[in-house]
């Protein structure tokens, strides 16, 4: 059997085509995207509303409301991830909307993991505090991860750090703070390269914070909704 040799020229194209796009991310469709302009130049956020969608409601809302616009990153840690969106350059507290509800277990079991890249709300330790603040993940944090309760009451069997539980109530894992872990809801898929800038910036004390913060201030300039 003959090939033409625009079958060839074909092949060959679609061979570069892949060649070129190894490595890039894929985008959804439909997925809403956030462009972040800052101080050490620019990165996009694709975010998952059928993944977490009160979570990237959220989000979104602030976008809109150009709440980020003139925060900053206050906390930077170069082995784990880079946190902002909650304080001005005086390192004031922006007042936030209430917290909205903790949606982790659902969107880890949509596949979104705190892997580098990934993005999630930060909290303090109540797991439905989740306002404004943000964080990007560096390296792979699995440990940051939900905790999906396997079915059953008692659960019968349960594994944890290491550890083997049996006959647990139900209601003992489901509702311990440990467990709920933090929700992802986005992933960056352009300008990676400026959230290495920000990882890499030298930190110490600023504001209220004793450690983990740039010394050169790293602000964002704005935070717009974009056309994939």
């Amino acid at each position: 059997m003959s090939v033409s040799r625009r079958t060839l020229a074909r092949a060959a194209a679609a061979v570069s085509l892949a060649s070129a796009l190894a490595g890039v991310p894929a985008l959804a469709a439909g997925a809403p995207h956030v462009k972040f302009v800052t101080s050490e130049g620019d990165f996009v956020i694709e975010v998952y509303p059928d993944k977490a969608p009160k979570t990237v409601e959220n989000f979104l809302q602030y976008v809109k409301d150009k709440f980020y616009d003139g925060t900053i990153f206050h906390r930077v840690i170069k082995n784990f991830m880079v946190q902002g969106g909650g304080f001005d350059k005086d390192y004031k507290q922006k007042p936030t909307r209430p917290a909205i509800a903790h949606e982790g277990r659902e969107s880890v079991a949509k596949g979104l993991h705190n892997t580098v890249g990934m993005v999630a709300m930060a909290r303090t330790g109540d797991p439905n505090s989740a306002t404004a603040q943000f964080f990007i993940n560096v390296v792979d944090n699995s440990r940051l991860d939900p905790v999906i309760i396997p079915p059953g009451d008692p659960v019968p069997h349960f594994e944890y750090m290491g550890q083997t539980y049996e006959n647990v109530p139900r209601k003992n894992l489901v509702n311990h703070p440990q467990l709920f872990g933090y929700t992802v809801f986005g992933k960056v898929v352009s300008g990676m390269d400026t959230v290495e800038k920000i990882r890499n910036t030298p930190t110490g004390a600023g504001g209220p914070f004793p450690t983990d913060v740039p010394q050169k201030p790293i602000v964002i300039e704005s935070a717009r909704v974009v056309s994939p």
